[in-house]
């Protein structure tokens, strides 16, 4: 057909041209794969400032469920690709921290866990405890991104050079965040953004070397 169509085999069976059609969409589709998104692009300069990475816990490192076990105990799921994140992040020389409103034996174990010396629990008041940090360690706000879901997380998230939103974050975060999530809360959210901070510092083929094995 002129139009470049195919049309079909009219025995219930796709025509050799139907077939060639899609094996060409899906080579096109695996092409397609690992491209970013225009707004990973348009962050990149924002990111590549960064020297802190400052995280909310519960809707962002968890996906905001909270369990309870049967002496009360409470605890919580981490993803270990958000954990490897932040440790590529670190080894990146992006500090990361985190500002939490609840309080939690767990985190404090994740955080320890993880080499985080910049936890603040019980923080209601999130701006103080932002501002506080960044005039310990000398920073400016461009310095600085924060990762959150919900409206305790605004204050913070208005004064710094990288907002970033979880997928499932409320409305009103991913109108004021520069830069949203494809993935939810605790699935690899924070992973996403360890990885555009990681490319704007021009680290990840670096980084990535250490796990490949050239001589094979």
């Amino acid at each position: 057909m002129g139009n470049g169509s195919c049309g079909s085999g009219g025995n219930g069976y796709p025509s050799d041209c139907e077939v060639t059609q899609g094996l060409r969409e899906r080579s096109e589709s695996r092409n397609n794969v690992g491209q970013r998104s225009y707004a990973w692009r348009a962050n990149l300069e924002r990111a590549a400032g960064i020297k802190l990475l400052l995280l909310d816990v519960d809707g962002v490192l968890t996906d905001s469920s909270i369990i309870y076990l049967p002496d009360g105990v409470e605890t919580k799921a981490f993803s270990t690709k958000d954990g490897l994140g932040i440790r590529l992040l670190q080894k990146a020389g992006v500090e990361v921290g985190i500002i939490t409103a609840r309080r939690s034996e767990v985190v404090q174990r994740r955080a320890e866990n993880l080499g985080i010396t910049l936890l603040y629990q019980g923080a209601g008041a999130k701006r103080e405890v932002y501002e506080k940090i960044i005039a310990d360690l000398g920073l400016t706000p461009e310095q600085v991104a924060y990762m959150g879901d919900d409206w305790l997380d605004l204050p913070v998230m208005t004064r710094v050079g990288l907002a970033a939103a979880v997928a499932d974050a409320v409305l009103e975060v991913c109108q004021i965040a520069h830069y949203v999530t494809s993935s939810p809360g605790g699935r690899g959210a924070v992973r996403e953004v360890c990885d555009l901070i990681i490319e704007a510092h021009g680290k990840r083929d670096e980084l990535l070397a250490q796990y490949l094995d050239y001589e094979r």
